[in-house]
């Protein structure tokens, strides 16, 4: 079998690639490299606060972060007086058609929301399934900037799904919890009705939507809340934050399912061979706060400092997110024949391996 990797130099993307490797599985990965940047999509913002102690956006260049609307920063302030002014890193896109597949290391450059020339490119790398990593998950910039989010988040993999029908081959594309509204008040399964209070929800909804339309071959896949090696991630920048300060303030308020991108991969692979084409929630198990996210993985790091639980409503953000998006990931178990290992244990090695590498 060879998959073709969108978005691959995502923390997603990167675990997936791991996977296929340890599995002796061919791949070809693929990415909207910086120099072919044909959208300005942006990742989740980034850990800088202003003197008013409001977080500053970081632009990222690439399409296929898979990083969650978790690692929003306005979330979480730091009780400091020392706060300094954030730089904002601002990246121009260039117009420039692409034409054919461009390698920067074994990554090919892939816009899979240019359908005159995504055919070709795929036809070349001759796959047998499609994983599309490939997201816009900057969530309070969709709410200006909704035209790009609907661009990667829904018309992308509607152009995957008609390749990947044409090809008859799978496509796995994933989704979000924020397709929820989360007033249901328990976890939701995957036949309750989605209502999504963003534009970065509606867009993936959207997506949802068309992949189903246009693919009979479809695993759409919901995530929610994913950390891992290959990025900037929430947890990381709560460890981050850390070290340079002694107080911090977390959303008490905002609960979903924690999901380490290792176990991810791992079902996601199984899920394929499987043939069970539908909808799924993927995460690990059971279901945590923002702010118990932070104070399990601060005592993890054997932080001294204080924690405080505070509102959402404390930090100022553009986009409404829901309150209880947990999914249930029924029937998952009974498709690949195993549940996850809860948040605590996947976060527990995710921390431990983040440190072998800052050790080296």
């Amino acid at each position: 079998m060879k998959i073709l990797i969108t978005g691959a130099n995502g923390q997603l993307g990167q675990d997936l690639q791991k996977e296929c490797k340890r599995r002796g599985i061919d791949y070809v990965a693929t990415d909207l490299l910086k120099n072919n940047l044909r959208h300005g999509a942006s990742s989740a913002q980034s850990s800088g606060f202003t003197n008013n102690q409001q977080p500053a956006t970081n632009n990222r260049t690439s399409q296929d972060k898979q990083i969650s609307s978790l690692a929003d920063s306005q979330f979480w302030q730091k009780n400091s007086s020392n706060n300094k002014q954030p730089t904002t890193n601002n990246c121009s896109c260039s117009d420039v058609p692409n034409c054919e597949p461009q390698a920067t290391g074994h990554v090919l450059h892939l816009d899979i929301t240019d359908l005159r020339t995504l055919p070709k490119i795929v036809a070349e790398t001759k796959p047998d399934a499609i994983i599309n990593c490939a997201a816009y998950n900057a969530v309070d910039k969709a709410e200006e900037d909704w035209k790009t989010a609907f661009m990667v988040n829904s018309f992308g993999p509607r152009n995957l799904a008609i390749i990947s029908e044409e090809l008859k081959i799978p496509l796995v594309h994933f989704s979000t919890d924020a397709v929820f509204d989360g007033t249901k008040g328990s976890p939701y399964m995957i036949w309750d009705t989605p209502n999504p209070l963003s534009k970065y929800g509606q867009s993936k909804l959207f997506g949802e939507r068309l992949v189903s339309q246009y693919s009979t071959r479809s695993f759409i896949v919901r995530l929610s809340w994913v950390f891992g090696m290959g990025n900037i991630n929430f947890v990381r920048k709560v460890i981050q934050w850390s070290k340079d300060t002694e107080e911090l303030k977390g959303a008490a308020d905002q609960t979903s399912c924690p999901s380490y991108t290792v176990d991810l991969s791992k079902a996601i692979l199984d899920l394929l061979h499987t043939g069970a084409y539908g909808l799924y929630h993927l995460a690990n198990s059971g279901f945590a706060s923002k702010y118990e996210l932070a104070r399990e993985t601060l005592k993890l790091v054997n932080w001294k400092g204080k924690i405080t639980p505070v509102k959402s409503s404390e930090f100022d953000s553009a986009a409404h997110r829901p309150e209880f998006s947990a999914m249930d990931s029924f029937p998952l178990k009974e498709t690949i024949g195993y549940e996850l290992p809860h948040w605590k244990d996947a976060l527990a090695r995710f921390v431990k391996e983040l440190a072998k590498t800052t050790d080296n």
